[in-house]
């Protein structure tokens, strides 16, 4: 890793953080796969709003 930085938590914070570990996993991998989750999550979000402004989409519960 390069630009290698620290980022001052509380323990709870830490111990929290490697309950969402995987084996092997550094707090920087598992940093980053909840972000990329995140960010798809907001993603698909997205498009389910902008599917709801389209006067086609009926959701699956109304059919």
């Amino acid at each position: 890793m390069t630009g290698v930085t620290t980022i001052p938590v509380d323990k709870e914070t830490r111990d929290r953080l490697k309950t969402f570990g995987l084996k092997g996993e550094t707090y920087d991998d598992i940093i980053n796969r909840l972000m990329e989750q995140v960010e798809y999550e907001e993603f698909m979000e997205r498009q389910y709003r902008r599917l709801e402004e389209k006067d086609k989409f009926i959701p699956l519960d109304e059919i």
